[in-house]
């Protein structure tokens, strides 16, 4: 008996987003005016396509993983392709720095699967270690390496390096290639990748922990 489609059948019924006919534009402006509060700490003007989104699953290897988390979740949409994919029995913990963005996750969102931090990516053991998650199996971010102090940039990349398991995942979509400069030297060479179907088009790095 195959239990996938009936796994991921119960997975999509456990979680319940904003929707309506107008929610692109919405989550757009939302993006829009997060990134005119703070451009360092937001990566793009406008959410990621579906067609990111699906890369990031699969690169991530969402739908196997136990524990997931994301850096950035921004309006959400990356945040609800991963709630899709992934079993029942997973859990994703996302972290935002934006207040608004973290609002607006925690308005939208209902999902026991899913647990909503606001704060910095420095954090992440301190988080992790607080909803007594295991150690990651996959870890994507979206924040903007490119724009933060390098010092900040420097330890997200070690706290990303230190909690993910051995053969666990992690995948970096920027429009710069910075991330690659820290994430390197603790996680080894990353394959590299475009992904052509957003605006903009954005480089995405998969990191594999040895």
């Amino acid at each position: 008996m195959n239990e996938r489609p009936a796994a991921q059948a119960a997975a999509r019924s456990t979680t319940r987003t904003a929707t309506s006919p107008s929610k692109p534009l919405r989550d757009s402006a939302r993006f829009l005016r997060g990134f005119v509060r703070n451009p360092a700490q937001v990566g793009s003007v406008v959410p990621s396509s579906r067609w990111l989104e699906q890369r990031l699953v699969r690169n991530a290897g969402i739908a196997e993983a136990r524990t997931v988390v994301e850096l950035g979740p921004g309006t959400g949409g990356t945040t609800a392709a991963f709630l899709k994919a992934m079993s029942p029995s997973a859990r994703l913990l996302a972290i935002e720095l934006d207040p608004n963005f973290h609002e607006h996750l925690s308005q939208a969102f209902h999902d026991p699967r899913l647990a909503l931090e606001l704060g910095s990516a420095e954090r992440l053991a301190e988080f992790l270690g607080a909803r007594r998650l295991s150690p990651p199996d996959a870890i994507v971010s979206g924040i903007p390496f490119s724009t933060m102090p390098p010092e900040v940039s420097d330890r997200i990349a070690a706290a990303i390096a230190q909690v993910l398991r051995p053969g666990g995942r992690f995948v970096a979509y920027q429009v710069r290639a910075h991330v690659a400069g820290f994430a390197t030297p603790y996680l080894g060479e990353p394959q590299k990748e475009w992904e052509t179907l957003n605006v903009p088009p954005v480089r995405v790095f998969t990191w594999v922990k040895r």
